[in-house]
């Protein structure tokens, strides 16, 4: 890595404090990674008025690697995962969670926290910030009362998580085929579209943080171990989620390296910003754009020199709720992350910035690190 400094650390903060403003987060324009070398221009126009190829893909990495670093962060547009697609994965996931819950049922997920794969009804899983409390990440027991705690506001929401096919430790959860023809093969195909988007974006933060090798964070990554996550949000009460009586998705930080995310219109999710104020603002929808953000495995790879941000999913903006009023019911909303990790058995150390800036945490497989985090999830 290059002669720069590391950031203070992550955020930690759960407050509920809300500005009524957006954040105020870059948009990232990948196309120098995604797209082909454009055409040499035409003898009558300036050569030196059009970057090169490697000087536009440097711009885009320190454009990407800037945000990241400063918010946590980035809207991504030309991320090479086709509109059309997308718009077919939406659909699909739509049909999946309009399914009776019996139907839903018929690949559930499986008990405890080893294994994430199939359909999560709501309530199952609780998603908290708490963490990374001490303790937790000393891969000590969790305490009992925090956790009691934490279950007293149900999470409501439902999701589906899919993985590769060829991954022994997490084997997918399948409905049988006469549930919904289309979902396998499509869900299996679009795990692997988003994985090729993601190279693109590795190889970019690979190039801003200053790694020699463009490759080298790819090169952790086969793309088996990753997890495609589809969500439904279905409509609740503005008032029960106002008074903290059930929560959509409690502010967090991911687990992963990377996480890129597709929303639909709706609305809903928040970003801690700035870092560690407990202030939370909104992050709009834009469509064309996929939200890309790092997580905690990356943070503590890269020595806290990129942040993980702490995000949650609240109420939607008012004038998008059913009821056009603060005491109506919320729109159902849909999401679409997708997480990407490294294989199991990497061991994760710090990369060193320099003599005056040492590695802060111990070596650690990812396989242990998803163990220590997922016990108190599920």
């Amino acid at each position: 890595m290059g002669p720069i400094s590391p950031s203070e650390g992550k955020a930690t903060s759960t407050s509920s404090t809300h500005a009524d403003t957006n954040a105020n987060i870059p948009i990232v324009d990948l196309s120098p990674f995604t797209s082909p070398s454009p055409s040499p221009p035409p003898s009558t126009a300036d050569p030196s008025s059009i970057p090169s190829p490697a000087a536009a893909r440097l711009q885009a990495a320190h454009d990407l690697v800037r945000a990241l670093r400063e918010v946590g962060f980035a809207y991504v547009t030309h991320h090479g995962v086709a509109q059309a697609e997308l718009d077919e994965a939406f659909a699909l996931s739509r049909r999946f969670f309009a399914l009776p819950h019996e139907l839903k049922m018929t690949a559930p997920h499986p008990p405890g926290w080893t294994v994430h794969r199939g359909y999560s009804w709501p309530g199952l899983e609780k998603v908290s910030s708490a963490l990374a409390t001490a303790g937790v990440d000393e891969g000590k027991d969790t305490d009992e009362e925090a956790v009691r705690k934490l279950r007293e506001v149900q999470d409501c929401k439902e999701s589906y998580e899919v993985g590769s096919e060829t991954n022994p430790d997490q084997p997918n959860v399948w409905p049988p085929a006469d549930v919904l023809p289309e979902w396998r093969p499509f869900m299996s195909a679009f795990y692997w579209t988003c994985f090729a988007a993601a190279r693109h974006i590795l190889r970019a933060l690979a190039l801003g943080i200053g790694l020699a090798d463009e490759d080298h964070l790819l090169r952790f990554h086969d793309g088996h171990h990753n997890q495609l996550r589809l969500l439904h949000y279905p409509p609740v009460a503005a008032a029960a989620v106002r008074e903290g009586r059930v929560a959509r998705m409690p502010a967090h930080t991911d687990w992963s390296s990377i996480t890129m995310l597709f929303q639909d219109d709706t609305g809903g999710l928040q970003v801690e910003c700035p870092v560690g104020s407990g202030v939370f603002v909104d992050v709009p929808p834009v469509r064309g754009t996929c939200v890309v953000n790092v997580g905690d495995l990356l943070m503590r790879w890269s020595n806290d020199f990129l942040t993980s941000t702490a995000h949650r999913v609240q109420l939607p903006p008012l004038q998008d709720r059913f009821a056009g009023d603060d005491h109506g019911m919320t729109r159902a909303r849909y999401s679409i992350p997708y997480f990407l990790t490294t294989d199991p058995d990497t061991v994760i150390e710090c990369l060193r910035v320099d003599d005056d800036h040492p590695p802060k945490y111990a070596p650690i497989t990812q396989r242990e690190y998803a163990a220590m985090r997922a016990r108190m999830q599920y």
